[in-house]
């Protein structure tokens, strides 16, 4: 067994770094050679260590390339920013809050404006169908919507 393992690492990465591996990867592909080398020794002798790591970095260089070709190109996290688009702990307890008030305030319309309002802005009936469920005119539906509209409008101001 080989005592100084560090000028043959050096040039199974050098070796590696040649045929377009990131320094990243060829480290990576180094450890895993190694790993196969002492794994195998376990079992068996191995004549040529220094051959042996060197075919086994290669090898499974050319299986991630395979692999790559297979699946798409890798994105590193190194040459991209990635950008957290979900809200913050404020913005969430903000907005629940928010909600919650709205709930209020639709609690406070009478019974009919707000299922009006909520058959309109919920379910997405035109003013036409919920004037015919509830057997009004789309005058009238007109006039309810805009009617909880404007409480709803003042009850949410300033808050």
């Amino acid at each position: 067994m080989l005592k100084d393992w560090h000028p043959v690492l050096s040039r199974v990465r050098a070796a590696l770094l040649r045929r377009g591996r990131t320094e990243h990867d060829a480290d990576d592909l180094v450890q895993e050679a190694w790993m196969r080398l002492a794994h195998y020794q376990r079992e068996q002798a191995v004549d040529n260590p220094e051959g042996f790591l060197m075919r086994a970095a290669l090898n499974l260089s050319i299986d991630a390339h395979r692999a790559r070709a297979c699946r798409g190109e890798e994105v590193l996290l190194d040459d991209e920013v990635l950008v957290d688009a979900t809200p913050g702990a404020e913005a969430v307890l903000l907005a629940k809050e928010r909600m919650a008030r709205l709930g209020a305030g639709l609690g406070r319309l009478n019974d009919k404006t707000r299922a009006i309002l909520l058959a309109h802005r919920v379910d997405g009936l035109s003013y036409q169908d919920i004037a015919r469920q509830h057997g009004l005119s789309v005058s009238t539906v007109e006039k309810h919507i805009a009617k909880a509209t404007l409480q709803l409008t003042r009850w949410m101001e300033g808050w």
